[in-house]
């Protein structure tokens, strides 16, 4: 029930709306700034944001506003982030997650994993369809939407640091901010992100002008996209 009525909570178009735009973000949101990026105002952006928290989509924390601190700052400001919980429902109960997890446990036991990084790489594949290697990181990124993996542009973090092997200055990364497989790849990373980045390998076309890398960083995909090498000027 606890699932069914953290579901049922997005039927109202603008408490969806809010969740959306704060769920977006990778950082915290306050009150002022949801209600304006939806247009309602903060009273009501208040109460459908303490709405989510209740049913478990939202966390719900405070802040207070930057250069404000000590007496006279006034009180911290709430602000909300994505629950890091996952929902789902099925009627009737089903327990997907538990086949998941035996069959990672029994691949993994069986040294089977170049076995399931090929089938990944099929399965890759047919999701893309006809349709030939992805031509840009744009175009991967419209693909990576789609399969729910909330992608995000931002530059290379090896460049900036001066890490050897990084790609030319201003490279583009996409990172994405969730992963499909999370709860199975929490108890087999090795696996399953060796899993997802053939999946994602298959999807955007291998040897085209898109690559995937591992790239693992907490509380997003293990894996990154990126201009090919064979792609560079």
């Amino acid at each position: 029930m606890e699932n069914i009525d953290a579901i049922a909570a997005l039927q109202d178009p603008v408490r969806r709306r809010l969740y959306e735009y704060v769920a977006a973000q990778a950082r915290e949101v306050g009150r002022v700034e949801a209600a304006e990026a939806t247009g309602v105002t903060r009273t009501l952006a208040a109460h459908h944001l303490d709405k989510l928290t209740e049913v478990g989509l939202l966390e719900a924390g405070s802040r207070r506003p930057p250069g404000r601190s000590g007496p006279g700052a006034g009180r911290p400001a709430k602000v909300y982030t994505r629950a890091r919980a996952e929902r789902s429902v099925s009627l009737p109960a089903r327990d997907y997650r538990t086949a998941a997890e035996l069959l990672a446990e029994a691949a993994e036991e069986a040294g089977l994993d170049s076995g399931l990084f090929a089938a990944a790489r099929r399965r890759g594949a047919v999701l893309r369809g006809p349709a030939a290697a992805c031509d840009s990181v744009e175009d991967a990124m419209e693909l990576l939407t789609a399969r729910g993996y909330e992608p995000h542009l931002e530059s290379d973090s090896r460049e900036a640091q001066g890490t050897p092997g990084a790609e030319s200055a201003g490279s583009p990364v996409v990172r994405m901010r969730n992963c499909p497989f999370h709860a199975v790849a929490e108890r087999f990373p090795p696996l399953v992100c060796g899993m997802n980045r053939a999946l994602l390998e298959g999807l955007i076309g291998e040897g085209g002008p898109v690559r995937a890398r591992m790239d693992a960083r907490p509380g997003e995909c293990c894996v990154v996209l990126e201009p090919s090498k064979n792609n560079e000027d």
